[in-house]
């Protein structure tokens, strides 16, 4: 068999087996596996290496405008460029829709911004408008585009949609085999507790924590939960941050609900304490859901263990320390002014390595699932994901033992900052391939801009008999199926 180019002399890694072999890969496709490969047009040499699917980045917010007009310091090249420097060979970005806005002009929009990607891409689209053309005419035909995912809010004046707007975009979803990704926080909750503290004075940085409960996110959690079983509708809950909201989650999976859920690296590594930094560095810890307390954490790696999450994602919202970023409204602000987000595209994978494998919190196989493979599975991406044979060559090459002091320079994004600043890795990425092209290999991109293309992806399939709720079930006798 004639092969473009042959990984050899590394160590295969999957989300089920650890091996020694080579892959041989043709027309962007991988086409062998084997113990010993010979030939191949180029030879790549592995040795003393791990070599894995490419990284999947599920949750990241590029080139797009926040609800208040912000917009990110991330476009589709500088941010498919850091996304491949931290072993990611796709991605799977937001396209976001404002209310009045038509889903053909925000898709439209988006194709025309991710043209620049070095690496493959797909939108999930954010839905803040779920008017009945939006439902029944623009939602199908970006279904049938292969845009098969989109969130919805639960906060937010301006994104959220309420519980019944909730529901008809569950349903519309669960007709056409898409996936309905939440933020789950108690927006009532919230405003309260801004009022509360406003009132007092209390609003530097540190009070964020303190403004948006745990409860707040537990108790939307299970609401988003029960409304999705109300219609049997799959359901994704992002940046799960809490023990609490973490355990429903776990709970609800061993029931069999229609559910998959993420945590991202900030839980995981930073608390509350960061935001009372001197002066106004807290805001570069300003998220939502905000930073818990180390006790969280314990927990959150526990579930990252257990299996409770179906990914670490970045939640990559990169606001600049400056004017055009956090301080857009100025620097001497109230926190609930401050631009809420924090870049990590480029860390994710590096620091989940180094905290998770290095360390025997998680062992390599569940890596490759929590990286890219869980991902793939459930968002449609048949093509990407695993080292079979017939799958897109979407590698990444790790150098196990590498160590690096983490620094701004190393995530080759487009912000001033990074909040892993000084922090001590081993396990680093070597290589990166999508479609068997290399984007980055040994510290130098290789890629140019635009190599990257539109991943259609494929609707999810449902398996098992779900939630019947008995006012739906026509077998109660309640009256006409709804």
């Amino acid at each position: 068999m004639q092969f473009d180019t042959v990984i050899h002399g590394g160590t295969l890694v999957t989300s089920s087996d650890v091996a020694r072999g080579d892959i041989g890969i043709r027309d962007g496709r991988i086409v062998a596996v084997a113990e010993n490969l010979s030939g191949g047009d180029a030879r790549i040499d592995a040795g003393g290496r791990l070599v894995m699917p490419g990284g999947i980045e599920a949750h990241a917010h590029i080139a797009q405008e926040s609800s208040s007009g912000v917009m990110g310091a991330d476009d589709y090249l500088s941010g498919s460029v850091a996304a491949a420097f931290g072993g990611n060979s796709s991605f799977i970005p937001f396209a976001a829709q404002h209310r009045g806005q038509s889903v053909d002009d925000v898709i439209a929009t988006y194709d025309a911004r991710a043209a620049r990607s070095v690496i493959d891409y797909s939108y999930h689209l954010i839905i803040t408008d779920p008017s009945e053309a939006v439902l029944h005419d623009q939602l199908p035909r970006a279904f049938a585009r292969g845009i098969t995912s989109f969130k919805v809010f639960m906060t937010y004046d301006m994104m959220n949609i309420g519980d019944g707007g909730m529901l008809d975009i569950l349903s519309v979803a669960r007709d056409h085999g898409a996936i309905t990704m939440i933020h789950a926080e108690n927006n009532d909750m919230v405003k309260w507790m801004n009022g509360r503290l406003a009132r007092a004075g209390l609003v530097a940085p540190k009070y964020h924590a303190i403004s948006r409960p745990e409860l707040a996110e537990e108790e939307a959690i299970n609401r988003a939960i029960s409304l999705a079983k109300l219609v049997d509708a799959p359901l994704f809950i992002v940046h799960v941050s809490t023990a609490g909201g973490a355990a429903i989650v776990q709970r609800e999976i061993l029931a069999g609900t229609r559910l998959f859920a993420e945590t991202c690296p900030q839980y995981l590594a930073f608390t509350r304490d960061d935001l009372d930094r001197p002066g106004m560095e807290g805001a570069k810890f300003v998220c939502s859901p905000p930073l818990r307390d180390a006790a969280t954490q314990a927990a959150l790696w526990q579930h990252v263990k257990s299996g409770t999450f179906t990914s670490v994602s970045s939640d990559h919202a990169p606001y600049r320390y400056d004017e055009t970023g956090k301080f857009i409204k100025g620097r001497d602000i109230p926190y609930p002014q401050i631009s809420n987000g924090m870049p990590g595209i480029a860390a994710r994978l590096p620091y989940l390595f180094s905290e998770g494998v290095v360390k025997g919190r998680i062992s390599l196989q569940q890596f490759v699932s929590l990286s890219s493979t869980n991902a793939a599975r459930t968002f449609g991406m048949t093509d990407k994901g695993s080292l079979a044979p017939g799958m897109d060559a979407d590698i990444a090459i790790w150098d196990p033992e590498a160590t690096r002091v983490m620094s701004l320079q190393d995530q080759h994004d487009n912000m001033d900052y990074t909040p892993f600043e000084g922090l001590e890795l081993t396990g680093l990425p070597e290589t990166v391939m999508t479609r068997g092209a290399l984007v980055t290999h040994k510290g130098s991109l290789i890629a140019k801009e635009g190599q990257g293309k539109f991943v259609p992806r494929a609707p999810m399939r449902l398996l098992g008999d779900g939630y019947l709720a008995k006012e739906r079930d026509p077998a109660q006798n309640f009256g006409a199926q709804i």
